[in-house]
């Protein structure tokens, strides 16, 4: 390979790189305005005290957490769901989530 060659193949690997950078920093972005909008939406749906058990609840299990989180914004807009949600709705809606989880058991044959 010539000196050249070599050239331009390092500058098609680094324009690469800045657009799969460019895009990767795009995604962030869209992430970071989702997570804000949603956040917004929960302050409205939820009172203070349910949102810092949501909160306190989202560390030990985020994925449920995001799907709660997701099912109460979808309620809300759909108007099936009182709004503002006290805490101790919002632990009723826990409750009745926690009663629908199968429950798995080993049986010895």
């Amino acid at each position: 390979m010539s000196e050249n060659d070599l050239e331009e193949l390092r500058r098609r690997k680094l324009s690469a790189l800045q657009r799969q950078m460019a895009e990767e920093q795009r995604r962030a972005q869209r992430e970071q305005q989702v997570e804000l909008q949603k956040q917004a939406l929960l302050r409205n749906i939820l009172t203070p005290e349910a949102r810092q058990r949501l909160a306190n609840l989202k560390m030990v299990k985020p994925e449920f957490t995001d799907q709660l989180e997701l099912q109460l914004i979808q309620l809300a807009q759909q108007g099936k769901l009182s709004i503002p949600l006290a805490d101790d709705q919002l632990k009723q809606i826990l409750i009745q989530l926690q009663s629908r989880k199968r429950e798995t058991r080993i049986r010895r044959v």
